[in-house]
């Protein structure tokens, strides 16, 4: 008998499982400014010497907006962004699990599940092409799962 454990593979499409997504809308504040998403918190993030920038990203009408002003090409684009993506990311999944309750009850929900992003296109985040990539962002949301939980 194995004992396998269960597999949650999760995308912005997902119905059950979106708002593990840093496309899911879900307002939180940092730094004394509200974010709808985490994606646009994360995307705003690389180009800290550019405040009009930031803030077009931040007032994005979408997450998926916001992805495609983050590949701006920019003069103030973080020379450190390979080194610091993983903290920045963690900093606003934080916040938005934090400070919206019911989402972090349905993290918690999702009991010693393993999180995978089914990000077939991006082999850092999520699974890859070949469903071997590092799957960051299951990792994160497993650490604050882990991080929320209570007992």
């Amino acid at each position: 008998m194995t004992d396998e454990r269960k597999v949650i593979e999760f995308s912005s499409k997902s119905v059950e499982y979106g708002f593990l997504s840093n496309f899911y809308e879900s307002q939180f504040m940092f730094d004394g400014l509200p974010w709808m998403s985490v994606e646009r918190f994360f995307q705003a993030q690389k180009f800290p010497g550019d405040l009009e920038l930031q803030e077009k990203i931040r007032l994005a009408p979408t997450s998926a907006k916001a992805k495609q002003l983050g590949k701006t090409k920019s003069v103030h684009f973080r020379k450190d962004w390979p080194l610091i993506r993983e903290d920045i990311m963690l900093q606003g999944l934080l916040r938005k699990f934090e400070q919206n309750p019911q989402l972090a009850q349905k993290l918690l929900a999702t009991g010693d599940a393993e999180l995978k992003e089914a990000a077939f296109w991006d082999g850092f985040w999520g699974l890859g092409r070949n469903g071997k990539g590092q799957n960051r962002m299951g990792h994160l949301l497993m650490y604050i799962r882990e991080k929320l939980n209570p007992s």
